[in-house]
């Protein structure tokens, strides 16, 4: 498990992961900001395709539903840069996504912090 917050200029998200194994996780975020009837969530499906002891490089893809609809593709980046704290890491990432109700493209980015349960 994992719990994660990201945020850029415009929104800012906290999120809870699952880590099937070393390389495949789930993410699930909510964004900020929204009433209860508002609320927004993305899921995503990410995979880790470098690891190192400092770093960690994954992408994946996902859905954002209510107040966004849209699919997403990210990539990001995971520094460890605290040697006692390698479950700690700071993220930055990308975030293309396709709005299908109003049939554009917008482009994201986010940088955030993750922590890793044991």
């Amino acid at each position: 498990m994992s719990a994660s917050f990201h945020t850029n200029a415009h929104y800012s998200k906290i999120g809870l992961g699952y880590n099937f194994n070393e390389r495949l996780w789930l993410d699930g975020r909510i964004y900020s900001g929204t009433t209860i009837e508002g609320i927004t969530p993305e899921v995503s499906l990410n995979y880790n395709f470098i690891q190192r002891e400092i770093y960690e490089t994954y992408f994946g893809a996902g859905v954002v539903l209510n107040h966004l609809n849209a699919v997403v593709l990210q990539s990001g980046l995971q520094l460890k840069p605290i040697e006692n704290l390698r479950n700690f890491s700071f993220i930055l990432e990308a975030q293309p996504q396709y709005n299908w109700d109003y049939e554009t493209f917008y482009f994201n980015a986010f940088g955030g912090i993750r922590y890793k349960f044991n």
